[in-house]
């Protein structure tokens, strides 16, 4: 059996979501890891139970793809530099996961792939919430169920984010090096599933961004607008971070047939015959990643499961960079039209003939 070497470039406070997870195979372990602080580089390497850790540099991602001779790296670090570190590791030879987004700007993104596709390496990205219960109960009753042609579909966040989140990061709440604020970090994943479940190019955006309580950040701390596909869906999405807690996210998308409706990661689908089907997260579904949100499941797991399964067999991953493009490029045509107050009309990204 092939064992992949991977590196994790980034050892904040998500890492231990992707370097547990591949300890956790048979067919792939961490030999490194990399972050430009040397205390989190070394806390980290001892969590994943590795000897060797980079740190102290900018370029010590470089140093270790090329001392270490890796296959894979997953890339864990402030979102403008996801293109940059992925491109990199592409012309290196390794294969990547990244964390969402995968970049701020739509063109990094389509340069990513196009590279991934030249250079014949895996590209896969972070969107772990379509491995859960209720998503893909949703995504099931939409292809298989019977739950008939989508009417229309909206979405709800309502989450909380301190100024003490912004105050100790120097990225966030930043257009330079975040991209945004609510839209690209917390609601991108409940936006992503929305596009998942309609299943088709996205035809136009009208939204509105604004700053309403964070005036220490310069991005949005609120969006809501329309999103219009081109097989005549409209998805209508409201998201905020300066509620009191984070709520449940609330999906619904209305069908000919009946309702699919999500709560968090639970799910129910009800037809208009009667029939009701429920899916929630499985309790005996447990994965210790070493700390961290014990809410966020085993979705990671699975995700990163099937990435290097994928791997394996020379074929694609089922999140591969050809899929979340589509979601960047909602994301930033949610942003342009938001920062020029205009309806955005988008063309759908270029068709390209991939080899498996």
């Amino acid at each position: 059996m092939t064992k992949f070497r991977v590196g994790v470039i980034g050892c904040g406070r998500i890492s231990p979501f992707h370097g547990m997870p591949v300890q956790a195979l048979d067919n792939a372990e961490v030999v490194a890891c990399c972050d430009l602080i040397q205390n989190r580089a070394r806390q980290k390497a001892k969590l994943f139970g590795v000897h060797k850790y980079y740190a102290g540099d900018p370029e010590s991602y470089k140093e270790m793809i090329a001392k270490e001779e890796l296959d894979v790296v997953h890339i864990c670090t402030p979102h403008y530099l996801h293109p940059v570190m992925a491109m990199h590791a592409f012309e290196a030879g390794c294969h990547v996961v990244t964390e969402k987004p995968m970049a701020i700007k739509f063109e990094d993104a389509q340069a990513m792939v196009d590279m991934s596709r030249r250079k014949r390496r895996r590209l896969g990205v972070i969107f772990q919430n379509r491995y859960n219960a209720g998503a893909v109960l949703i995504k099931n009753a939409l292809e298989f169920g019977g739950l008939g042609r989508i009417r229309s579909a909206k979405a709800v966040l309502t989450w909380y984010r301190a100024p003490q989140y912004y105050a100790r990061s120097d990225w966030k709440g930043t257009w330079q090096y975040e991209g945004g604020g609510v839209v690209i970090d917390q609601a991108i994943h409940t936006l992503d599933l929305v596009r998942w479940f309609i299943n088709s190019e996205l035809e136009s955006v009208t939204a509105h961004i604004e700053n309403r309580e964070h005036p220490s950040i310069e991005v949005e701390d609120v969006a809501e607008g329309v999103m219009r596909f081109r097989n005549g869906v409209r998805a209508s999405f409201w998201a905020m971070n300066y509620y009191s807690y984070d709520a449940r996210v609330q999906i619904e998308i209305h069908c000919a047939n009946g309702i699919a409706a999500m709560e968090a990661e639970e799910a129910t689908v009800r037809y208009h015959d009667g029939r009701e089907f429920a899916a929630r997260p499985n309790p005996q579904e447990v994965f210790d990643y070493g700390g961290g949100p014990s809410y966020w499941g085993t979705s990671h797991v699975k995700q990163i499961q099937q990435f290097y399964e994928a791997l394996e067999a020379g074929e694609r991953p089922e999140i591969d960079g050809s899929s979340a493009l589509k979601t960047q490029q909602m994301i930033c045509a949610i942003y342009e039209s938001g920062k020029t107050n205009r309806t955005v009309v988008l063309k759908p990204p270029t068709k390209r003939t991939s080899k498996k």
